[in-house]
């Protein structure tokens, strides 16, 4: 699948309605076999024609965990994220695309230890931004501290807590563990930043009567 707005990453959790033809045919087929497939950010820089959805060079293949079908045959899936991949290929786009992948392997970047203390600031950080600005992802903490890893905490915090597309895509992207670790914090403080400038312009006001201060 070839989504707008979408980087999927490794271990996370997607969910997806599957109602297009093409789509249903292609899950039809996916349920069949491995339960595996690919999904892509569309890339808007190379979209030069609206019949053609060109994807990011880099996705992420993932194994269907949980599949409802529907009555009017649309579907519902939860989608986990198995391993980054690069596309080198499309094969065919009917009736569904299939494309040739190659497995991408992240290489750690620096010392165990130097990476794991990235991930204690990177969650004293998280933690910092959801105080300051409660947006619905509190619940996002007690997941993450089940997490040891630095690469799947970095891969599951840029897909749960950045917005931003082309950065998240960017982080896909980066197969540097310590750099995407460095990239993380570096946006998160960004934000914090941001917040705590807001909230000093509004003052004590709500924010629905900001534009009084």
């Amino acid at each position: 699948m070839t989504l707008p707005n979408l980087a999927f990453f490794p271990q996370a959790l997607l969910p997806l309605h599957i109602f297009e033809p093409r789509y249903r045919r292609m899950l039809q087929d996916v349920l069949a076999t491995n339960r595996i497939f690919a999904v892509a950010g569309l890339n808007p820089a190379a979209a030069q024609d609206e019949n053609f959805e060109p994807p990011h060079r880099v996705a992420c293949i993932g194994l269907v965990r949980a599949c409802q079908e529907n009555e009017n045959g649309t579907s519902n899936l939860l989608l986990q994220g198995l391993c980054r991949v690069a596309i080198e290929a499309i094969v065919d786009d009917e009736p569904y695309r299939r494309i040739r992948i190659r497995a991408l392997t992240s290489e750690p970047g620096a010392a165990p230890g130097e990476n794991a203390k990235l991930r204690q600031e990177l969650s004293r950080l998280i933690k910092l931004k959801l105080r300051l600005a409660p947006g619905g992802a509190e619940g996002m903490t007690d997941l993450l501290k089940t997490v040891e890893d630095p690469e799947i905490f970095a891969d599951i915090a840029a897909f749960n807590l950045c917005d931003n597309i082309p950065v998240k895509q960017k982080l896909l992207e980066t197969l540097d563990v310590n750099r995407r670790l460095l990239l993380l914090l570096q946006i998160l403080r960004a934000e914090i930043d941001a917040v705590v400038l807001h909230l000093r312009l509004q003052g004590g006001l709500p924010d629905d009567h900001i534009s009084l201060n």
